[in-house]
This record gives C-alpha cells, structure tokens and sequence, in this order.
C-alpha cells in the first residue's frame, strides 16, 4: 500500500456539508492500490468513542494518479466524527488524523478522529433551480444581430458578414437580441450572457466609461430594460459581463487622478505609483499591459462600494446573475463582501468569475458561485481536437478537474467550448462538425451549466481574437439539414435528462470515453469515439441521441446517448 498517496482533508472538497444532515466524504488512495474494502466509521463526535456506525465507501473516479471513495453520511444531530478502514489482502489499517496505522485506539478517539463539527445552514450553498437547468448562449453584442436601423450609424465601418479586425464595428444592438429571443429559445436556450453593454469606445466594451449608461451603440437603458422583460416573458434568463478589475483611462475617477494627482480623492481608487498617472511612464496597473484600462485598486473599501452597487444596480434593472470578468486579479474580500450583500437582496442570483486556471479558493462557498470551465475547455480541445488525447487520458483529466472541487461548485461551472477570447472550437476541429456535435455533447452531459457562443448553430468559423468575433451569418450559409437537427437535438438533451443532483462517473474502455450521470432513479450515458475506428459498445437502455452510431457500433467522430442503462 501506498502510504504517501491516501489523503483526507475535512472542510474541504475531500468533506463538505451535502445538506443540513449529510456529509460528503472523500478519500484519496493510489490509484494503483487494490482493497478488499474501503469503509468509514462514523458518528456524532460525542458517541463516536463508545459507538460507531459503517458504511462502505464506492469508488467514485480515478485520474491516472489516485483513486478516490465517496461516502455521504447522515445523522440527525450533524455533528460528525469519523475514520476511515482499509483491509488489503485480509489486513486492517485504519486512517485517521494521525495517518495510517494498523491499529487504532477507539476509547481515545477524541484526540485523532476526523471531525466536521457542525453543519451550519447558513454554510449550506443554495443554488437556485434555473441555474441547475441553465442552457447558456453567449452573445457578443456587435456583431450578433442589428435591430434598430434608425439609430445614429457612422461609428459602422465595416459590412455585415465583411472582414473584421480588432478596430471593426458591425452594428448589432440590444433590439436584435431582443428580435431573436424567439430563434434562440426554439434551440432549446434559456439563459443569455451578454458581453458589457455600458458606455465605451471599442466594439467589446470592455473598457468602460460609466457603468450605468448603456452605450448608444447598443441601445440605451430602456432598450436594456426592454430586453431583459422580454427575455423573461420568454422564460430566460440574463446574465452580464461586469468589468470591475479595470475601467478605461476616460472614466471620470480616473481623469480626476490625472488632472490632480494626489490632490484627487480618487488617487487611491487606482493603484498609481508618484503622484501623478503616466501612460508614458506606465506608473499605474492597469489590465495586461492596455494602458488604457487602468486597474482599480479593490483594496480600497470606498471602491468596493463604488463597485458592488454598480452590480446591485444590474441586478435591480432585472439581470440574474453576474459575469465577473478578470476575477482572479481582483481582491477576495471584495468577492466576499459581494456575495454578502447580492445574496443578502437576491439569494437566486448567479455570481460567475472568470478565471482560466485553479480556482478551489474562490469556490468554498464565501465568494463565487462557479467559474467559467477553461480546465474543461481545454480537455475537449484536446481531445476532440485535431491532435486528441487518448479516451483514457481524456477521462483521467476530467476526473481530476470534478474531484478538485465540492459537487456544488462542479454544478456551477460554465461549461464551453470556445468564446470571445479562444479560437472558435470548429477551428480546433479542423473544420469537422461531427467532432463539434460530439464536443457539444460533452459539455452538456459534463456537471454544469453548459455554454455555446453565438454563431456554433451554423457554425461559424475563427480563430483567435479577433477572428473568432466575426458577425452571425444569417444567411445560415453553410449550415446543413443534418447539422442543425443534430445541434438543436444536442442541446435539448440538457431538458431531457433530469441532471439535478446527478453524480457523474467518467471512464474509459477500448478507446471510448463514457460520461455517465446518474441518479437515484437511473442513469444517462454518452460514449464518444475519437480513436479513428469503429468500435463495438454494448449498451442496454433507451437511445436518446447519436451520431455515427449503427446496429451496436460507433464510428469514428461518434457519439450515442442512452438512458437508464443497467450497472
């Protein structure tokens, strides 16, 4: 046995508060390592020394490197104490705060044993019903759809469907995503999420002016209040990109500082080294090296507040959740403080935080709801893609991603395949939409919310920014019959399959990656082939959806759906 490799950690994603009696429980071991049993003894800490209860503990997933066992256990006086025992070829070890050890001292428990003292209500995340049932689009405004034809235009200099570069301006607004409301709930979406709608002077609007004053290139704010009525009247949901890491150089703050210096009172709202901000001198933190997206200093408590009233004033026009963009940069008690007060007026509102790399610190319930799933993105590219890992590799890395975190915040993530910052994922394909549907398949099946950027229903090609940004064709110029059938039947699997509460076991065998959910009442699969042969499955349960899958066999660039197969 591998000593080195088991590993528990209470309060953690290894131990966290399921519900308001039960407590789930993770147990790492080397993914080598074969037991003849993995149980936990478990009881309310002040019994635990006199009585104990077992419960066998279930593999649950395996990364390559671990193995790991899941158990949830509920008493009805949540206090928990536990242990766990291991017997490998008919010898007991027992792991406890003190490590492994063959034998364990049970009358003076009280020193060792692992303990999660109390489960808290007001620790207990409550995740609201749309976001478990979210299927997000991705707009970005300008180049999505026009509506209003009567609004000033010369800010326009390029035609729709023309060429693109990083200064073009296409000229969607607000009244077209409003206009297709109805074309995007046929595909089965139900939850948007805008790129900044407030005033600045690019096309991406991420550098901005005032925060409350939508842009005249998009709209105005009763075009913004009209929009979001009537997403809602259509049953969907709305969430906007907020730009609180950065603001641009024109902001009135930050032209206050420049003018005055320390005299400002906003000289400290900045993170500005002398007395006064330079471009030249780039004396200032600002966002990448764009000096003309100088960086708040969230540190300051009077920008906190500036900031997360801007957020609490969205959520008051009517948006139900928040896009936290350059999360990672930005202060966690600034996070903290926002989730006290958002949650406080709107307990159902999704906070999302974009952040490409680790994100567990962010995710313990105090800050962000969930983040948006760059780790996953990265898997699919990889596998889907025209350089693919291996099935096994592929299931062992999305393994690690689901264990490095609770399963509330694994419900939480975005889930996509490409956006405004990432080539689009048809490029990664080479150009192939079977590998795209198979892709697209993945992310729905994966636990999360699953995310398409505008454009994948027909779909548009790209590469990275600002390629990847180019205008919807609405033309519906090189969609097929096949495509669009198989996309819409894709994203409708999300409503189909009761995912709520659904675990999800994810290996591999013969080359075939198999993503599973399962629940209390049955389970949903998909198996994906990639290998560049056909390869025979045996399945047992209903065909919900597939591609390049005959008579028990899925060939390459193959996907099938089944559900209530039998373990």
């Amino acid at each position: 046995m591998n000593k080195y490799a088991i590993f528990h950690k209470p309060e953690s994603n290894y131990a966290y508060a399921a519900a308001a009696d039960t407590l789930s429980v993770v147990l790492r071991v080397a993914q080598n390592d074969v037991f003849d049993s993995v149980e936990i003894l478990y009881n309310n800490k002040y019994d635990f020394t006199e009585t104990r209860k077992t419960l066998p503990m279930q593999k649950c997933a395996s990364d390559g490197s671990f193995s790991y066992y899941r158990a949830d256990l509920t008493l009805p006086d949540a206090r928990f104490a536990y242990i766990f025992r291991l017997v490998q070829n008919g010898k007991v070890f027992y792991y406890s705060e003190d490590g492994l050890s063959e034998e364990y001292r049970f009358d003076l428990a009280y020193y060792t044993f692992f303990q999660f003292p109390f489960i808290n209500s007001a620790d207990l995340p409550k995740n609201a019903d749309w976001i478990q049932n979210a299927v997000f689009y991705q707009i970005f405004i300008d180049r999505f759809a026009r509506g209003d034809f009567e609004k000033e235009s010369s800010y326009i200099n390029t035609e729709w469907n023309g060429s693109i570069d990083r200064y073009s301006f296409a000229g969607g607004d607000l009244e077209g995503i409003s206009n297709k409301l109805p074309y995007l709930k046929s595909l089965g979406f139900n939850a948007l999420y805008l790129t900044p709608v407030f005033l600045s002077d690019s096309n991406h609007k991420y550098n901005v002016k005032n925060y409350l004053k939508v842009d005249p290139q998009f709209g105005d704010n009763d075009k913004l209040l009209k929009l979001l009525s009537d997403a809602h009247k259509e049953d969907i949901k709305a969430i906007v990109d907020c730009v609180f890491n950065h603001c641009d150089r024109n902001h009135e703050f930050f032209k206050d500082a420049e003018e005055k210096g320390k005299n400002s009172k906003y000289h400290n709202w900045f993170l500005i080294d002398g007395d006064f901000p330079s471009a030249e001198k780039g004396n200032y933190a600002c966002f990448a090296h764009c000096r003309y997206m100088p960086k708040w200093n969230t540190n300051n408590p009077e920008v906190r507040r500036y900031l997360i009233d801007i957020a609490l004033e969205y959520l008051r026009m009517g948006f139900d959740g928040l896009r936290l963009d350059v999360a990672d940069e930005i202060s966690h008690e600034m996070w903290r403080q926002l989730r006290r007060e958002i949650k406080a007026e709107y307990p159902d509102a999704l906070i999302l935080g974009e952040i490409w790399h680790e994100s567990e610190q962010w995710l313990k319930g105090d800050q962000l709801d969930g983040v948006m799933n760059y780790k996953l993105q990265k898997i699919l590219v990889d596998y889907f893609g025209q350089f693919p890992v291996k099935a096994q590799a592929a299931a062992n890395r999305m393994n690690a991603l689901l264990m490095a975190n609770t399963e509330q915040a694994n419900a939480n993530f975005l889930n996509f395949l490409d956006s405004h910052d990432t080539p689009r994922f048809f490029r990664f394909t080479g150009g192939n939409k079977e590998k795209l549907l198979c892709a697209l398949c993945a992310i729905v099946m994966f636990p999360g919310m699953p995310c398409v950027f505008y454009g994948t229903e027909i779909p548009l090609d790209g590469a990275g920014d600002p390629d990847c940004r180019r205008t919807f064709d609405w033309s519906f110029g090189g969609q097929t019959e096949s495509y669009a059938r198989n996309f819409k039947a894709v994203i409708g699997l999300k409503n189909l399959c009761a995912f709520k509460g659904a675990r999800a076991e994810i290996t591999a065998c013969n080359g075939i990656l198999k993503i599973t959910r399962k629940t209390a009442g049955g389970s949903v699969s998909a198996y994906f082939n990639t290998g560049g042969r056909t390869k025979k499955i045996d399945i047992d349960g209903k065909v919900l959806f597939s591609l390049n899958y005959r008579n028990g066999k899925i060939l390459n660039d193959g996907t099938v759906v089944v559900k209530n197969i039998k373990n």
